[in-house]
């Protein structure tokens, strides 16, 4: 081929690239001066340690040395974000000690839902803290803060300015334990899709509320494949026809999808319903899978095998969690952490480690699996909607 046609060539495979990439690469970048972050345990900081007693050892050993309210051995997501917009870690709301609310605050809580649980932690295993009180704590937090902010002193340097909450990055990563919690209390498939309306229904009125308390930057995470979790692998049988060829249940990621693709119909409602806010969706479910599935690729082995577990095909035993100590052969045994959980996935049997956490922060983090596809640090720009 002549240099001249193979030139042209070239540019015509570029061009479309180039148009699609043009007016994000045009974006200047955000600067939050803020974060506020709803969740799950998939991106609690403290939140459920404040309230019911601290995630104890070994979580939080291989990067904070000692427990740091996570249910990890490191960051979560949403620490990389934070990070990731040039801020430190958020505190957790709930958190009363030496806390700096200046940048931010994390209303997430492990066990929570979108939806109003039906019974108490103690029956069901379901945090109180649901995505509606997560909302309200966020309006008390935004009246009080700026009450108390105005009595001037050391409150100034605790507290974040009135414009932050405009200006800030409120990101969303929940639904995981609604579609389990179904699951687990006896729904079929079917059912439990069934329940998925009201559930998006639930948290469009969460992001409404923030919305009109002056929320404009939402960065919202899908929910991860529930199938591929050790926890669920554990505790369900599931019939070898019901497992992808990775070793996951299907029927619990079939309604991981359905749920993301509501999910994703809720978020572009909401974009013409609250048209000056700027919304990113961002496919984490594809992110986590694609790590699962290719696990020795990313150096990682053993995607399905829990490291801080003890027992059974999973190294997990729902009698006996992380840190806890289970009695064999009349010893008691301590349930420890493998000896290198930079190359596991599970750190626990439903959360992800440091290391997977990061992994999945980097793919997601320069847009390529977000609609509209752009980077984190440009999120507040509804132009490339």
């Amino acid at each position: 081929m002549d240099a001249q046609p193979r030139v042209l060539s070239v540019l015509f495979i570029l061009l479309p690239v180039l148009f699609t990439l043009r007016p994000v690469l045009g974006l200047t970048e955000c600067h939050f001066p803020a974060l506020f972050n709803f969740g799950d345990s998939n991106s609690d900081t403290g939140g459920f340690s404040a309230a019911f007693g601290e995630a104890g050892p070994p979580d939080g050993e291989s990067y904070f040395g000692a427990p740091a309210g996570r249910y990890c051995d490191g960051r979560l997501i949403v620490d990389f974000i934070a990070k990731g917009i040039g801020l430190p870690f958020i505190d957790a709301y709930l958190n009363s000690i030496g806390i700096n609310f200046t940048h931010g605050a994390n209303f997430a809580t492990a066990a929570s839902t979108i939806r109003e649980p039906t019974s108490s932690l103690s029956q069901g295993g379901v945090s109180p803290f649901s995505l509606d009180v997560q909302s309200w704590q966020f309006d008390q937090f935004i009246t009080r803060s700026q009450i108390t902010y105005k009595k001037g002193g050391v409150f100034k340097e605790l507290l974040p300015k009135e414009d932050s909450f405009s200006r800030a990055l409120y990101t969303f990563d929940i639904g995981q334990n609604d579609l389990t919690s179904g699951f687990f209390s006896g729904l079929t498939e079917d059912e439990v899709i069934a329940t998925i309306p009201d559930i998006l229904s639930k948290f469009t009125t969460a992001v409404q509320n923030i919305y009109w308390q002056g929320g404009r930057s939402f960065w919202i995470h899908n929910t991860g494949p529930l199938g591929c979790l050790p926890y669920v692998l554990d505790r369900l049988l599931v019939k070898a026809a019901q497992v992808d060829p990775v070793g996951c249940a299907t029927p619990f990621n079939d309604v991981a999808q359905q749920f993301n693709r509501k999910l994703k119909e809720t978020v572009d409602q909401l974009r013409k319903d609250l048209p000056l806010a700027a919304f990113t969706y961002v496919d984490v479910y594809s992110a986590k899978y694609s790590l699962i599935h290719q696990a020795r690729k990313y150096g990682f082995e053993h995607p399905l095998r829990v490291c801080c577990g003890y027992g059974g095909p999973y190294n997990y035993n729902q009698q006996v969690g992380c840190g806890g100590t289970i009695v064999v052969n009349g010893t008691d045994v301590l349930v420890t952490s493998c000896q290198n959980p930079s190359t596991r996935i599970s750190w626990d049997g439903c959360h992800y480690t440091d290391a997977a956490n990061k992994w999945v922060f980097d793919q997601i983090v320069n847009g390529a699996f977000s609609d509209p596809p752009i980077p984190l640090k440009k999120a507040c720009h509804r132009e490339a909607h």
